[in-house]
Formats: C-alpha cells, structure tokens, sequence
C-alpha cells in the first residue's frame, strides 16, 4: 500500500473506535449481562447478528466470514431462546450509548454534530451484495445524540466489513486464511486464535496453503508476496468503502474530521491497546 493512508481508511480510523465501545465499554457489556446474555460471546452474537433478523449459524458464519462455524454455532442460534432479535438491538444501542455518554461527555453537541454528518454521509452507500450493512441501514434512527452516532458509525463500519470480505473472497482467501495472514503481519496468532474459534488443525491446514501459495514463510512471517495480497486486499477494501468520502469533498471531509476525530480518540483511548482490527489511532485524511 502506498505510505499516504486512503482518505476512507483514515475515514474507518476514526469511525471504528465510536463503533467499537459495544464490544469494550464497561456499560455496553453490563446491558448484554443484565438482558440475560451472560458469557462475552451471547452478547457479541446477539447484539451483531440481531440485525439479520434471529438468522441461524451458517448465515452468521457467512456474513461475519473470519469465524469459526464451530464457534459460532456455540451462541447462535440459542442465543435466540434467551433474547429477540429486536430486543438485542435495544440492548447494544443501549449499551453502546450509556458507553458514550460517559466517553463522550461535555461534547455532546459535537456527537450531535457527527451524527448528522455522518448519517448525511451513509445517504450515498450502495448495499448491493452487502447483506449485514444492508440490514442495519433497515434499522430505525434514534432521536438520542448519542444513540445516532453510534449506529451510523456502526452502519458504515458494517459497510466497509461487507466490501472486505468480499475482497478477501476475490482473493480466495477463506476465513481461516484471513486470520492467519493477519496473524503473520502484525498481530499475535495468542489474540487472535482464541477470539475466532480456529482450531489448533483448522489454523495449521490453513497456514500450509498459504504458505504453498508463497505467501508465508517458514518463519510464519509474510513473504513479499504475501505481503503484496494482504495490501491488495486492503487497497480493494478501501475502493469498495470511497464512494461516500469521495463525494464529500474536500470542504465536507474537513469538516467531518474536525468533529469527529476528537470523539474517536476519546474513545480509542478507552480501547484496549490492540484489538482484534489491530491498533486504533484516529487520523485526519
């Protein structure tokens, strides 16, 4: 990838860390507990996958791609006997905007403010082919400040996720795979592993193919081929997510940035270091 960031990866760098309270905030994880969705996983399930309307494990499998189906197949679809769809919904909303009114709290005309500009922002998404964004978008807006900033920074982050994964499907690089190769760049196999369900069989059949195909070395780190296809994918990530951005201009950008990039490291600040979409640092495009 070229050494200056794309202006929709900078755009993600500052979305995601808002997004990613649900998954870290003290007050979105108690929500999950207290709706009955005890063990860290029911909760991730429910709450991510409730858009999609109580769909079984393989369509989850499928449309959160790097999982595990075993793993999935833990939490969904029980998770549906002890919670419904719509109820998840509310919980997470409600968790993720508990989570930044303590984050965010003394600027919450600003988070008013990135709302509007960032659902102005979604108006121009295509969801064709992107089946979990598509069904967030289905989602009623809040009329709570926070509440709508937190789903239209969770609208385009599902959005990018579906574009990546139908990048890394173009790459024939399945969901093991795509673990592994991340793995091999930047991020320890100790995190990742656990967190995605991969056997100790699954993660080594999937290391040999990529290394058949040169793209990892006996080292278990990325060859320069290997690194060539991970920017590949990540560059194709970043085209498939440009369209909003690009139609901003540079004026709009600006002012977007100005709002939101202190919200989004207030928040990557609350994060832990690394997570499993690697380090946070919001930057400006």
């Amino acid at each position: 990838m070229a050494e200056t960031m794309s202006t929709a990866r900078a755009m993600w760098t500052m979305f995601e860390p808002v997004h990613d309270v649900a998954y870290f905030a003290p007050e979105a994880l108690a929500a999950l507990t207290e709706a009955g969705l005890r063990g860290y996983w029911r909760g991730y399930f429910a709450g991510r996958a409730a858009p999609l309307g109580g769909a079984g494990a393989a369509v989850v499998t499928a449309s959160f791609y790097n999982f595990a189906p075993a793993f999935v197949a833990r939490a969904i679809p029980g998770v549906w006997d002890l919670i419904t769809p719509p109820e998840a919904i509310a919980v997470r909303e409600a968790g993720a905007a508990a989570s930044l009114r303590r984050l965010l709290a003394g600027r919450e005309a600003e988070a008013a403010k990135a709302a509007c500009l960032l659902w102005r922002a979604a108006q121009d998404l295509d969801f064709a082919g992107r089946v979990l964004s598509a069904a967030n978008s289905e989602l009623p807006v809040s009329a709570d400040p926070l509440t709508r900033l937190w789903q239209a920074t969770t609208l385009l982050r599902e959005h990018r996720g579906d574009g990546h994964f139908a990048a890394l499907a173009a790459a024939d690089i399945d969901g093991c795979e795509a673990v592994v190769l991340r793995c091999a760049k930047d991020i320890s196999r100790d995190l990742m592993q656990p967190v995605r369900g991969w056997t100790d069989e699954q993660w080594g059949a999937a290391t040999a193919r990529l290394t058949e195909r040169g793209w990892i070395g006996e080292d278990a780190a990325l060859t320069a081929a290997g690194r060539a296809a991970h920017n590949a994918v990540e560059a194709a990530t970043d085209q498939a997510a440009a369209r909003p951005w690009n139609r901003m201009g540079a004026a709009g950008l600006a002012e977007v940035a100005d709002v939101l990039l202190p919200l989004a490291q207030a928040c990557a600040a609350a994060l832990p270091e690394v997570i499993p979409v690697g380090r946070l640092q919001p930057t400006r495009p």
